[in-house]
C-alpha cells in the first residue's frame, strides 16, 4: 500500500498503522511499554542500535537516555491492541519517514524475537493524513485519545456513550496513550510529547478534560 502524501517542515500529520491481517501487535503490558519507550528513543537524529535496547530498556528512565536532537514533534499518541495512532509535526526534512522507519523496524524486531516468529508485523508502510485545517487538528486530539473507549464500548460512536462515568474512568486508567499526560499525571512517558510545537488549545489540564467530556457527551 503506497502513501500518496509528501511531508513538509512545520506541517502536521496523523500517522497510523495496524498489524498485518489485523493481528494484535500488543499482546501484554511489556509490549505496550516497549513501544512507548521506542516512541521516545527513536525520535532522534542518532541511529538506533536495536541490539543495545535490551528487554525492559535496562530499567533506565527515559530522561537518562541521551537521544540528542529530535526529528519530529509528537502532539499525541495512542496504542490499541492491533494498531496505533500518532499526531506528529515534521521538524526536519525527512524526519517523519526516518522516525517511523526506526520505530516500526525496532518494534518488529523486538516482537518477532520475543514471539519466535518471522515476517512482516505491520500490514504495510505506515499511513499518513496531512492535517491542514485548524479544526481538524484540534479534533484529532479528541479522536486519538478517545480510541480506548472502543475497548469497553465498541459502538459508542454510533450509539453514543451509555455510561460516561465508566468511559472517563477507563480513559484515566489507560496507560498506553498521552491522555494521562494531558490531564496532569506526572510520568516519564510525558517526555514523548512536545506541546509547544502545537497550538495552545488547552490552557490547563481541566480545559483538556472538559474538551474530552464534551466529545463523550456529543449527540450529533
Amino acid at each position: 500500500m503506497q502513501r500518496r502524501i509528501s511531508f513538509a517542515i512545520d506541517e502536521y500529520y496523523h500517522l497510523y498503522n495496524r498489524g498485518t491481517e489485523q493481528r494484535d501487535i500488543f499482546i501484554n503490558y511489556k509490549n505496550y511499554d516497549r513501544f512507548s519507550f521506542l516512541l521516545y528513543v527513536c525520535n532522534s537524529a542518532k541511529p538506533v542500535n536495536v541490539r543495545d535496547l535490551k528487554d525492559e530498556h535496562k530499567g533506565l528512565p527515559f530522561v537518562s537516555i541521551d537521544r540528542g536532537d529530535t526529528i519530529v514533534d509528537i502532539g499525541s499518541w495512542c496504542l490499541m491492541p492491533n494498531h496505533f495512532h500518532i499526531l506528529a509535526r515534521e521538524k526536519i526534512n525527512g524526519g517523519i519517514t526516518k522516525f517511523m522507519l526506526k520505530l516500526t523496524t525496532a518494534y518488529s524486531m523486538y516482537f518477532n524475537t520475543l514471539n519466535n516468529r518471522g515476517g512482516r508485523l505491520f500490514q504495510g508502510p505506515f499511513q499518513a493524513t496531512h492535517v491542514n485545517e485548524d479544526q481538524y487538528l484540534k479534533y484529532l486530539f479528541a479522536y486519538i485519545h478517545l480510541n480506548p473507549v472502543k475497548l469497553i464500548d465498541s459502538k459508542w460512536k454510533e450509539n453514543r456513550i451509555s455510561n460516561k462515568t465508566a468511559a472517563q474512568k477507563h480513559l484515566s486508567s489507560y496507560h498506553f496513550s498521552s491522555y494521562l499526560d494531558y490531564i496532569g499525571v506526572n510520568r516519564e512517558q510525558g517526555l514523548i510529547i512536545n506541546n509547544s510545537a502545537f497550538p495552545d488549545y488547552f490552557s490547563s489540564n481541566l480545559e483538556f478534560s472538559n474538551f474530552i467530556e464534551d466529545w463523550l457527551s456529543y449527540k450529533g
